[in-house]
């Protein structure tokens, strides 16, 4: 070995010392996500997400992936979670019984933090109007799903089709059970968030009815969650500009209710969907039904 090899020898061992011992000295801090889509597709949009977190803080991000929305509402109460996003309902729901706080909420396209819910029918569906469904089957997203569920089945009732006039309704999973069972006709209608509809619209779908806008998708987490952490995401989060080609590139396979940057959020943003579940007895649901 040269002596100049040899002098520098010393130099990459500090260095390969350092950054390992930096690697794995950061802490791994679980992000908990509501169950929207099957796993593997929670996954593939989601990750890349992750990754960008832990790019852009110093903690080292992973994907806590619950079964159902409750699920991780559970978890935020038990410190198993303590960073995450949820929709509207389970983050009212984790408030009111664990004390969460709003961090952040999600922009659409437009720029702005809202999104809608959307009735779907097949496109040779007989179903012209929310009043023909009285008798016919209808498929929703999990008892939790603020767009797959609690408005769809608000705006129902306002139309005055109560959940007792239907034939039969079931909970499905995730969202793109709710637009599958639909397609194949196991059901007669359902109700699914706007981008997932807008997404196999071309597959055979069409839109029966479209929701009051919601406010979106939250990033939440619990009140004793450390400050740093707290601030680093909200931080990383919070410079994403989607008109940057930049960001664009390293935004482009995340999910489409992430891939247009965040704005901050305050509780009282999410008031009207709690005017809604006031006139709901979910408690009774959620007794009474278990999801598919």
């Amino acid at each position: 070995m040269k002596k100049q090899e040899i002098f520098l020898l010393p130099f990459f061992i500090f260095i390969f010392i350092f950054y390992s011992t930096s690697a794995f000295s950061r802490e791994t801090v679980p992000f908990g996500l509501c169950p929207k889509y099957n796993p593997r597709i929670m996954y593939q949009l989601y990750q890349p997400f992750v990754d960008y977190l832990s790019e852009n803080s110093p903690y080292q991000f992973e994907i806590k992936l619950s079964r159902s929305y409750q699920e991780m509402v559970d978890r935020l109460g038990k410190g198993e979670v303590l960073i995450g996003s949820c929709g509207p309902v389970p983050y009212i729901k984790a408030k009111e019984k664990y004390g969460v706080r709003p961090i952040l909420r999600a922009l659409n396209k437009d720029g702005n933090p809202f999104y809608r819910g959307i009735i779907i029918v097949r496109k040779d569906s007989p179903i012209q109007k929310l009043s023909d469904l009285k008798g016919k089957s209808f498929a929703f997203g999990q008892l939790l799903s603020t767009a797959g569920h609690i408005v769809p089945q608000y705006h129902l009732v306002e139309a005055g089709v109560q959940p007792k006039d239907l034939f039969h309704y079931s909970y499905l999973r995730h969202h793109d059970s709710v637009v599958y069972a639909v397609l194949k006709g196991q059901f007669d209608a359902g109700a699914v968030k706007d981008i997932v509809a807008y997404k196999y619209e071309k597959e055979g779908l069409r839109f029966l009815s479209i929701t009051d806008p919601i406010p979106t998708v939250l990033i939440t987490g619990r009140s004793d969650a450390p400050r740093e952490l707290v601030e680093s995401v909200r931080s990383a989060l919070l410079k994403l500009d989607p008109k940057d080609p930049v960001y664009q590139k390293k935004m482009a396979s995340w999910d489409e209710e992430f891939k247009y940057g965040f704005t901050q959020a305050s509780d009282s943003d999410y008031d009207p969907i709690r005017k809604i579940l006031r006139t709901m007895d979910l408690d009774r649901e959620m007794k009474g039904k278990v999801k598919d």
